[in-house]
């Protein structure tokens, strides 16, 4: 029998289920298989009846539904899960088949699997996949990377079931070799840690400074929706604070201040740790999620630790427009700390990173999708070699006219005990990135004093370091110089 599958999905949880159906809409023919069978059986008697979704048991079957060369795409638990079913597929495909993997993969491991899958004649594609279950159902932003000759043979698929942007251009293109695409997809996960956590420092100013009830919030955020910060996180964010309980109080004041993490946010701050770019606010709100975890010890320390009472006795319309202008502002560094790393990213590991394509691809579809996007995209159109988000026209200007309000709400929230972990770092990182002069000398001063660190002068060339025997007794013998 001639085989109809044009592509095969393993991993039948909700993700899964919502991308083959996904698939099938756009006239694809998609196999179904899953670890445990049953799911397959319950799949074909559910959602995908009345579809032309193939079952398959095992992989065998699976394999021979596939037209060539065949691709299958994986969505199973990250880490060794995605290893051992690229060892249970290799012995029944053929040189030249796919194999995508499209969970949340650490991006060395998608390197490492892309050179091994290629070394045994196949084409390995690691794909960020971003929108949630709706996304995936409806059109995700779609960012895949590996091995280069897969592209034109999962093109149209991808960018068939992707998210649109305003002007019909598909949320997905090739992004680059090996790893990029997974790596892009976690710094896109980053940054939606930073835009998650500084929304919740807006709501815990106007709910804990100014007093504001959950449908009071409601209606600022659904204002806020209509203008710069229209976006899906605001989105949901304004129906959320709507939603009632059983009971009718709003359900968000019942749910337990504690946040889980999956990883990617975590990832991305190793990473930028490592590459030497100040994802400070990333940071910030990956440390803010672990903090709140803590919520035995923050319960004893609240009767202990004293601190100014939080109520902000202040015109509310105007400090309501001033928490705007400083998540406006904040907004706008965390993407520039976001960008300065996918520049870094691809310099050390040779991608060719088409930074206005990356913001394109998330305006659609994906958990950060915004109307801001557009205006990230435009910027790296007219300056591809653009240095900082911060340095383009449009967004020196939103700084510019956000900065007085920012400066103010941060000012408040320290005078009033409420913490804005993420909004403080943002006005630190802008303050620091354009100064000429910091106090870094200072530092490299004790450096050399206590380990012989060696400095640069600033009446020398760069490059060429001094020591000082500081004390008389230290030595002239200095430590080699390194950086980290």
């Amino acid at each position: 029998m001639q085989p109809q599958g044009d592509i095969a999905l393993i991993g039948l949880a909700v993700m899964g289920r919502n991308l083959i159906l996904n698939m099938n809409d756009h006239g694809y023919t998609v196999v179904a298989h899953n670890r445990t069978t049953a799911r397959v059986d319950e799949f074909l008697a559910g959602e995908a009846q009345g579809t032309r979704v193939i079952g398959a048991r095992s992989i065998r079957e699976m394999v021979d539904h596939l037209k060539r060369p065949r691709r299958v795409m994986l969505l199973v638990k990250a880490g060794q899960p995605v290893d051992e079913t690229i060892e249970k597929l290799l012995p029944h495909l053929a040189p030249g088949d796919i194999i995508i993997d499209a969970g949340n993969s650490l991006y060395q491991d998608t390197i490492r699997r892309t050179r091994y899958v290629e070394s045994r004649g196949l084409q390995f594609i690691g794909t960020g996949v971003s929108g949630g279950e709706e996304g995936a159902r409806h059109g995700p932003s779609i960012m895949p990377g590996g091995s280069e000759a897969a592209w034109p043979h999962v093109k149209e698929i991808f960018q068939a079931i992707s998210a649109k942007a305003d002007n019909g251009t598909p949320c997905c293109d090739w992004v680059g070799a090996d790893g990029a695409g997974h790596y892009v997809k976690m710094v896109h996960n980053g940054i939606e840690y930073g835009d998650m956590q500084l929304i919740c420092e807006a709501y815990n100013l106007m709910k804990t400074g100014l007093g504001l009830s959950a449908d009071e919030m409601h209606e600022v955020f659904k204002e806020w929706n209509k203008g710069e910060l229209d976006s899906y996180l605001i989105e949901i964010t304004r129906d959320i604070l709507a939603f009632k309980d059983t009971d009718g109080e709003p359900l968000v004041e019942k749910i337990l201040d504690t946040a889980g993490q999956k990883g990617t946010g975590k990832w991305t701050v190793i990473d930028s740790a490592e590459l030497g770019m100040p994802t400070t606010l990333i940071a910030e709100a990956v440390f803010a999620r672990c903090l709140s975890a803590l919520k035995e010890d923050r319960v004893k320390a609240a009767t202990k630790l004293r601190g100014p009472k939080p109520a902000i006795k202040r015109d509310r319309a105007r400090f309501i427009e001033e928490i705007r202008c400083a998540l406006y502002a904040s907004k706008i560094v965390s993407y520039a700390q976001g960008f300065m790393l996918l520049r870094a990213a691809a310099k050390e590991n040779g991608w060719k990173l088409n930074l206005g394509n990356i913001a394109l691809m998330w305006r659609g579809g994906c958990i950060i999708r915004s109307a801001f996007l557009g205006k990230i995209n435009e910027a790296y159109d007219k300056h591809p070699r653009l240095q900082n988000l911060m340095l383009d026209v449009f967004f020196k200007r939103g700084i510019r006219h956000s900065q007085k309000g920012w400066r103010n709400v941060i000012a408040v929230a320290a005078k009033r005990g409420i913490p804005v972990p993420a909004m403080s770092t943002a006005l630190a990182f802008f303050d620091s990135y354009r100064a000429d002069r910091l106090p870094a000398n200072l530092l490299q001063a004790q450096r050399d004093y206590f380990g012989a660190h060696t400095y640069e002068r600033i009446d020398q060339p760069r490059g060429q370091f001094s020591h000082t025997n500081w004390t008389g007794t230290g030595g002239d013998v200095s430590s080699s110089t390194y950086n980290v």
